[in-house]
């Protein structure tokens, strides 16, 4: 068996043959991957149903179709991304040509997440062959049924001299970070961020991190209510609350929260049925371990609807939670679980006050029919994606990029992004011999000063 540092000199010695350069091959490496979706969708979905109890038309939605459509978007815009961009030059450089060439970085590796397995272990992988990498791609540890489903299939599907999937635990992935790859790509928690750029530091390999946080959502007075409940409800019980842009807390004004709340059980209700534990909807927390931690959340809280759970099943009930000491882990720790807190405020400009005490998150859902308000949000708030009077949906356009601020990461990618994070653009200015300006070389003096200085 091959050492990991053995592998990454394998893969570096692909990519200085300059076989995964021609745009005609990373397509066909792409269209590849399309096929492995397709022909083991059944898998892949049984895989996920296994692994978070995912509704095979929830991981449709969120998964597979996600990257179907990304593929095809990549492949229809290759071409214009990969082409040379022209910038201005300056007249003193004059006559020559400015441009910035698109380039891959090498060999780069990829670290997925567990609660959404596929979709964000590929979905970089997507951009990485696009951008003419070679990658090395982790699936999560803690998603391992569909970690072998990729491990078994995907490495007959692509090129294997340029990319290969390799399983383990934490340990395998402390180990590869810790190699001089070309770029980290890194879809996760903070704590482990912290460790994979302390090893990415010794290398100063640079690295994206797509992290999470308290996204908030906020619900003025002046709303659609009985919409803006039901959006929340699914942008926040989807993937059982495990989604890192889900809203983490919810503000509302006073004069609407009963009757919002009142939406909120009735959008619950109608999605998952009485009981949510006996919906195919309705999915499962990832571990024990994260369960546990979610269940001790509730602990002496004031619960406005749901609060079931059960061991066994790893399950804990779509909850509402009111009444929350501001300094209780579900108003200052990111919650990843089906629990919303609600927390009351008078106006919008308390909401953002309250946002602006907290770290930078990496989604803002703010919910009004005054575009005043709106711009005030997008003004004073800074998150590293924005939904108005909707929840994720941004997430549907391959043209807006995706990524964190401050400590909900850094980098972006989707579309164009992807293909930029995984690119050098590279400077090249080319000149004529023709015009050499003489004024540039010494000896100086105060009238080629002067003469340069109508230039600049």
């Amino acid at each position: 068996m091959k050492t990991h540092q053995h592998l990454l000199t394998d893969l570096n010695h692909t990519f200085r043959t300059g076989l995964t350069r021609p745009v005609a091959w990373r397509k066909q490496q792409l269209n590849n991957l399309k096929q492995f979706l397709i022909n083991h969708q059944q898998e892949l979905l049984d895989a996920l149903q296994q692994d978070l109890g995912k509704h095979p038309s929830e991981a449709q939605l969120t998964e597979l179709q996600f990257l179907l459509s990304d593929i095809k978007h990549t492949i229809s815009y290759l071409n214009h991304w990969n082409r040379p961009r022209r910038v201005p030059t300056p007249l003193l450089a004059w006559p020559a040509r400015s441009e910035l060439i698109p380039e891959p970085l090498g060999t780069v590796l990829i670290l997925g997440a567990w609660n959404y397995p596929v979709q964000l272990l590929l979905a970089p992988l997507i951009a990485a062959i696009a951008a003419g990498n070679c990658a090395v791609v982790k699936p999560s540890e803690h998603a391992p049924v569909t970690a072998e489903v990729m491990h078994k299939h995907l490495n007959n599907y692509l090129d294997s001299s340029a990319y290969t999937v390799i399983t383990g635990a934490v340990e395998t992935s402390q180990q590869l970070t810790e190699l001089p790859f070309d770029h980290i790509f890194y879809t996760g928690g903070e704590r482990a961020a912290r460790s994979i750029l302390a090893s990415a530091a010794q290398n100063l390999t640079p690295v994206t991190l797509e992290l999470g946080g308290k996204s908030p959502a906020v619900v003025l007075a002046d709303s659609d209510i009985q919409i803006a409940a039901r959006r929340i409800v699914w942008g926040k019980f989807l993937n059982t609350g495990q989604t890192c842009i889900a809203p983490d807390y919810l503000l509302v004004e006073d004069s609407v929260k009963e009757q919002l709340v009142t939406a909120m059980r009735v959008a619950i209700t109608e999605f998952y049925g009485d009981e949510p534990q006996n919906s195919d909807d309705y999915g499962r927390i990832i571990h024990q371990q994260h369960w546990q931690r979610l269940v001790d959340m509730l602990d002496q809280q004031n619960i406005l609807y749901g609060g079931d759970y059960s061991k066994r099943e790893r399950y804990i009930s779509p909850t509402l939670v009111d009444s929350v000491d501001p300094e209780h882990p579900l108003l200052t720790e990111e919650i990843f679980g089906p629990i919303l807190p609600i927390v009351t405020i008078s106006s919008a400009a308390e909401a953002i006050s309250i946002i602006q005490k907290k770290p930078k998150p990496l989604a803002l859902y703010a919910f009004t029919k005054n575009k005043r308000l709106l711009r005030q949000f997008t003004e004073q708030v800074s998150a590293g994606n924005v939904c108005y009077n909707d929840t994720l949906m941004f997430m549907l356009n391959p043209k807006l990029p995706f990524g964190g601020v401050g400590r909900s990461g850094m980098g972006r990618y989707h579309g164009r992004w992807g293909f930029d994070t995984f690119s050098h653009l590279k400077p090249v200015m080319t000149r004529r011999f023709m015009l050499d300006i003489a004024l540039r070389y010494p000896p100086y003096s105060r009238l080629k000063d002067k003469v340069l200085g109508w230039f600049s």
